[in-house]
């Protein structure tokens, strides 16, 4: 295949691409993934399942506002008089949910979330208007909040990952073998940054993506040395502000898969470790959002009546297109492309469905 590399923002279209599986193998795939995920995923971690809401209320302030300009889906409830949200992810509302369902340390929950992006600022191979993850959240304990627990939980969803794509490359012997290494690695994002200064974070990604195989890359939120992020973060899930090791910051971080494919590194989940009560107010401080201390869901963290946790989502598409060696999210799930991708697509035997 043509080696060019992937870039956000712009439809990557091999030459000489052909998929493995038709369109019927491929539904036929998908439920296999999800179904054999979900179930070694939640053994993994003790995780329940649970039933999660498509939509909340705006006043609840429990939507997820990610790097905080994205707008959600919003709509009236006239029979309520409330204005309503679709989700954008699940990420404080999980953390409610501990407390509602009497979960204990060491025990979590997963769910089903799709969501609906409008802002997403380019369609091409890995993004989409339509969001499918698995969501999912863990209680720990206090002594529990740092770097080492991190670790250890994207270790047990490492594993995960190894296992899946092995039984589906046996199921699927006409797959090309395993691409996942042996092991993770761990780095911060401050490192990358001294091992990459003139690189840009997509770029740097991809660098240490084709050399390790497989990346975490911790401390994901706060300004670097340069005085910007490696990404944004919200200010109230994800803890990015706490000093752990050798100066740098972050409870959170983002599982990277090198994909030859597309020749370019992957994120299949954004994860953390959540804020308690002085990593919220520090983050509510920078990112001048104090007013969000009003809202429910943040006086339950400030009150220390939410549960410490750590959660995260993982991407279900991205997961069965990486697993069935696909060119385009487009071939493992239904959204809305534009008509002229589709046609350019269809001319190199990427089928969207």
């Amino acid at each position: 295949m043509k080696n060019s590399r992937f870039t956000n923002g712009q439809l990557y279209l091999p030459d000489d691409y052909h998929p493995f599986l038709d369109l019927r193998e491929t539904e036929e795939a998908i439920k296999f993934i999800k179904s054999l995920f979900q179930d070694k995923f939640s053994a993994e971690l003790n995780l329940h399942r649970v039933s999660a809401p498509i939509f909340v209320t705006k006043s609840s302030g429990i939507n997820d506002y990610l790097s905080g300009t994205e707008r959600p889906v919003q709509f009236d409830i006239s029979c309520i008089n409330e204005q309503a949200e679709v989700v954008q992810s699940l990420a404080k509302w999980k953390r409610q949910a501990l407390k509602d369902y009497g979960f204990i340390s060491g025990e979590g929950l997963y769910t089903d979330m799709n969501a609906i992006r409008p802002d997403e600022t380019a369609l091409e191979n890995l993004h989409s208007v339509y969001v499918d993850q698995w969501d999912w959240e863990r209680i720990i304990a206090e002594n529990e909040r740092k770097l080492s627990v991190l670790k250890y939980i994207v270790k047990k969803i490492y594993t995960v990952l190894k296992k899946v794509e092995r039984q589906v490359c046996r199921k699927y012997p006409q797959l090309p073998r395993e691409l996942l290494p042996e092991n993770i690695t761990f780095i911060h994002s401050e490192e990358l940054e001294e091992l990459y200064p003139d690189l840009s974070p997509r770029e740097r990604e991809n660098r240490i993506g084709e050399e390790k195989g497989a990346v975490f890359i911790i401390g994901i939120g706060a300004d670097l040395k340069n005085g910007m992020p490696h990404d944004a973060r919200a200010t109230d899930y994800d803890d990015w502000i706490t000093e752990t090791e050798n100066g740098y910051h972050g409870l959170n971080g983002d599982i990277l898969i090198w994909y030859p494919l597309m020749n370019s590194a992957i994120e299949l989940s954004s994860m953390g470790i959540r804020v308690d009560k002085n990593a919220l107010l520090k983050q509510l401080t920078l990112k001048n959002e104090d007013y969000k201390k009003e809202f429910p869901f943040h006086k339950g963290i400030l009150n220390n009546e939410l549960p410490l946790s750590i959660g995260g989502g993982i991407g279900q598409s991205r997961l069965c297109m990486l697993y069935l060696r696909k060119c385009h999210i487009g071939e493992v799930q239904a959204s809305i492309w534009p008509m002229d991708m589709i046609e350019a697509c269809r001319q190199k035997n990427i089928m969207l469905l």
